[in-house]
């Protein structure tokens, strides 16, 4: 019995470690508890969980409280998971069992921290491009901030200094839309502001701490949901208006790029000098004669906006955002990233998987956008129909790890479906309207979580409805 509990004690710390789905923790701890006939209940709460041991011999009760820092890790969450099914199938003992958790809670890092910025790099670069309507030279400054970003998330430095974590994603957020601002403000419209920040950011965007609160809520795991959302929605509103006061900023030490900013060049015009004399078909009316400016007032800038950046069709290609046809390379090539910069092992097959189920699930985001635009709910929700349905059906069918397996996929819809809302930050005119922004992008970030998780929801009833009863608690969003 006190190896079953041990087992139980290191499957909590494993779970919790590793970012597994927080409102299935206590079902997949109470599954296990149950197959190995131990007395063990189980309370969960953001960064905490509470294993209470019973002994029927004394009448007494032992509370241990497991806490750990959680961060993805899909690797070492499909290890954890293959652990425990085969404890709980009776192929292996509980002590060997932990022993083996022991060795995976122990293991070094995947990959060194240069490499995981490098994925930062990528994956930056690549969703400017995809999701904010970004030109190569503005996926480079893109890219160079989120991997300042990750290398600053990552670095032991910034773990072991309680006061610099506390303050350095806000931090940097405000120094992001401070280079997005003065980039952008160099005559010629080089650079655009719009999709640099937002995608210099995107790598601390709490959408998928939303998506697990919206998914704790709707299992009726009110604690952990409500503290959750209330964290992320203020946390966004932190986001939003960092990259306003970054922009502000900037503009409040460059006076000149704030009389820019604020009056809109003037229409180009051309200069005749001649005489008009108008005429109606019946009479002749007095002539005109002078100086004459003609401007052609429907070629105006707001003509040629792409996702918040203005594109001249004259320009070349390099200033222009990338074609349709680019997508079929930068989306594989951006979830490979992705998965990676998660920690999931580049040799094994689980990586495929991920790639396949992430570039079904884009292509079923954009082509339901294109039938329903401005409905990020909406479209969301088909998006995480297509991917629940191949990650579930994964699980079933062939035996693999449906969380590990969609993650990814489910990571990519939410900067997606940010961008097909309106994107993080945009140009605006007054005070009022940085402020409502700022509100309505936490807005969006739960309406997007919304359609994710009835997306989620929904293609396990598709898959789960028909067929034999799972033997081991459901691993999966």
């Amino acid at each position: 019995m006190e190896q079953r509990r041990e087992f139980i004690l290191k499957l909590a710390k494993a779970l919790l470690s590793y970012g597994a789905p927080s409102h299935r923790i206590e079902s997949q701890l109470a599954m296990v508890s149950t197959i190995l006939e131990a007395r063990v209940s189980f309370v969960h709460i953001p960064s905490i969980i509470m294993v209470s041991l019973g002994d029927g011999g004394t009448k007494t009760t032992q509370t241990h409280f497991v806490r750990a820092n959680s961060r993805i890790a899909l690797s070492n969450l499909e290890q954890v998971h293959a652990i425990t099914r085969e404890v709980c199938r009776d192929k292996i003992a509980c002590d060997t069992g932990t022993e083996l958790l022991d060795n995976v809670l122990s293991a070094k890092a995947l990959y060194p921290l240069y490499m995981r910025c490098f994925y930062c790099f990528i994956c930056g670069s690549i969703i400017c491009a995809t999701a904010f309507g970004g030109s190569v030279i503005d996926m480079w400054i893109s890219g160079a901030c989120a991997a300042f970003l990750g290398y600053l998330s990552l670095s032991p430095t910034t773990q072991q200094s309680s006061m610099i974590d506390n303050v350095y994603e806000i931090s940097v957020s405000i120094f992001v839309s401070f280079v997005a601002r003065a980039l952008s403000t160099i005559k010629g419209d080089l650079f655009c502001y719009s999709a640099i920040s937002s995608a210099g950011v995107v790598h601390i965007l709490p959408g998928f701490t939303i998506l697990v609160s919206a998914l704790e809520l709707t299992s009726r795991n009110i604690i952990c949901g409500s503290v959750r959302m209330v964290y992320a929605v203020i946390y966004t509103l932190f986001l939003g208006f960092s990259l306003t006061i970054g922009s502000d900023l900037y503009l409040l030490v460059n006076p000149r790029a704030r009389q820019e900013y604020l009056h809109p060049t003037p229409p180009k015009l051309s200069y005749f000098h001649g005489g008009l004399t108008p005429m109606n078909g019946t009479s002749v009316g007095m002539p005109v004669t002078g100086t004459f400016g003609f401007a052609n007032l429907t070629t105006d800038a707001m003509h040629h906006i792409y996702k918040g950046c203005f594109r001249d069709p004259e320009w070349p290609w390099w200033r222009h955002p990338f074609p349709w046809w680019t997508l079929f390379f930068l989306v594989p090539l951006y979830s490979t990233c992705s998965s990676l910069s998660n920690l999931q092992n580049w040799r094994s097959r689980e990586l495929y998987i991920m790639v396949l189920f992430s570039c079904a699930s884009y292509a079923a985001n954009t082509a339901s956008n294109l039938y329903l635009p401005d409905r990020g709910d909406i479209v969301s929700a088909v998006g995480a129909l297509v991917i629940g349905s191949l990650g579930n059906a994964y699980s079933r069918i062939w035996g693999g790890t449906a969380f590990t397996s969609m993650v990814t996929g489910v990571m990519f819809l939410v900067p997606s479906g940010i961008a097909q809302a309106g994107g993080l930050s945009q140009t605006y005119q007054s005070s009022a309207a940085q402020y409502t922004s700022g509100f309505g992008l936490a807005i969006r970030m739960v309406e997007v979580a919304i359609g994710v998780t009835i997306g989620l929801f929904v293609s396990q009833i598709f898959v789960y409805t028909w067929g034999k009863k799972k033997d081991t608690a459901h691993f999966a969003f």
